[in-house]
């Protein structure tokens, strides 16, 4: 990896474009994610409706998982009916007949451990050079500027 450089001196920042760097943090950062879901054989969706049905071993209905995923980067209900379905054919969920309720097998829970467990590494990679309070403060500085222009968004 090459030694990382701010691309302008600090008086130059200010007068950088918010919108672009924002955009291309988040497409950075979630295509490294993503590259590293792909070589663990899991969609994004796919890892974030493991991460739904772990804490609920009696299973969850596939329409409340749907509802809380559907607003996650704009993916909509139908990618997330199709992945569900992915992973029932898998044999990573299973759905109860009549009750629309999904569950982890437990080939997906080991599968979310082995996921969740790469996934520290990824986060501290992307972490690096960064402190907590660093962090904090640019995840408030964002909310606010959302809010300052009159947009919504929120994370479970």
């Amino acid at each position: 990896m090459t030694a990382f450089a701010y691309s302008h001196s600090d008086q130059d920042l200010v007068n950088q474009p918010v919108g672009y760097w924002s955009s291309a943090a988040g497409a950075a950062v979630v295509h490294h994610i993503r590259t590293m879901l792909a070589e663990m054989g899991l969609t994004q969706p796919q890892w974030w409706i493991l991460n739904q049905l772990l804490q609920a071993p009696e299973g969850r209905p596939r329409d409340e998982v749907v509802a809380v995923l559907k607003g996650y980067l704009e993916v909509g209900e139908g990618a997330l009916v199709h992945n569900i379905d992915a992973l029932r054919d898998r044999g990573l969920v299973t759905e109860a007949p009549g009750t629309g309720r999904i569950a982890l097998t437990d080939e997906g829970r080991a599968l979310q451990a082995r996921v969740a467990e790469r996934q520290k590494a990824v986060r501290a990679q992307i972490h690096e050079g960064i402190t907590d309070e660093d962090y904090v403060r640019t995840l408030k500085v964002l909310q606010r500027m959302i809010h300052n222009v009159g947009g919504s968004a929120w994370h479970h």
